[in-house]
């Protein structure tokens, strides 16, 4: 039996039996006694499904990204958010903040974010407190977040050491959106930012935040730079981004086409 997750005025969301390979939430803002149209429902996943793949975002960003009506992101925005799909936060400025009141920007909750995720989370959440409990704490679970990190990597270091220097940050966000981490590069003062819109162990993550550090380690290690991570999902950021100095010339000379050190 299909579990659902039971949101305001008894509306359910999707169980992980209704995901299916395309990524698509199945009746995402849909209450059980009412049929929506094909259309409407085709629309209100990809509204959804927006919010994922970039984050959060505005009305007008969403508009322009799916070709709709301010007006109808707006409908479909209001029926998600009584479905506890999204949520309205103000958005975060790095950096000085310009004049004027911050952009509105609506971002997927928990539960949103659940009715995308075909997980194991108890599972994860289980094995990693037993790796703790039996085999030495909270450095046994950073030693098993590193070797995870390690392996899955593999692909991100290929992709990376075919690139030039400044194309590292590029290569590495799309070799991580292949892997579902929907992932952008996108330029920031002195250097970059590399957001990641989705995690797939964000409650995993929750609770053992050895997961993120180690992912922070190897991205420096692999981009040849110090980073600092400025906001995760797992500490309830609608997006994970860290951020990556420019690195000098000089210093990009003498890691190119070699692992950096």
């Amino acid at each position: 039996m299909t579990q659902r997750t039971v949101g305001p005025e008894g509306r359910g969301l999707p169980g992980p039996d209704e995901l299916r390979n395309n990524g698509v939430v199945k009746y995402v803002g849909e209450a059980p006694h009412e049929e929506l149209a094909t259309g409407e429902r085709s629309t209100r996943n990809r509204v959804a499904r927006s919010v994922l793949d970039h984050g959060p975002s505005t009305v007008a960003e969403l508009a322009e990204r799916l070709g709709l009506t301010q007006a109808a992101v707006r409908r479909h925005l209001d029926a998600l958010a009584a479905d506890n799909v999204v949520e309205a936060r103000e958005r975060r400025v790095y950096g000085a903040r310009t004049r004027g009141r911050p952009a509105k920007v609506f971002a997927l909750t928990d539960c949103g974010r659940d009715a995308f995720d075909q997980s194991y989370d108890t599972l994860a959440v289980d094995a990693l407190r037993w790796i703790g409990e039996r085999e030495g704490g909270s450095e046994a679970i950073a030693a098993f977040a590193r070797a995870r990190i390690a392996a899955q990597g593999e692909t991100y270091r290929k992709a990376v050491e075919g690139v030039a220097p400044e194309e590292r940050t590029e290569a590495l966000a799309k070799a991580l959106s292949v892997d579902g981490y929907a992932a952008t590069a996108r330029s920031a003062p002195v250097g970059e930012q590399l957001c990641q819109h989705h995690c797939p162990v964000a409650h995993a993550a929750e609770q053992f935040p050895q997961l993120c550090e180690a992912e922070t380690e190897f991205f420096a290690e692999l981009l040849g730079t110090h980073v600092q991570r400025l906001a995760t999902i797992a500490h309830g950021d609608g997006v994970c981004t860290t951020f990556i100095p420019k690195i000098s010339h000089q210093a990009s000379e003498s890691t190119s086409g070699r692992n950096p050190a």
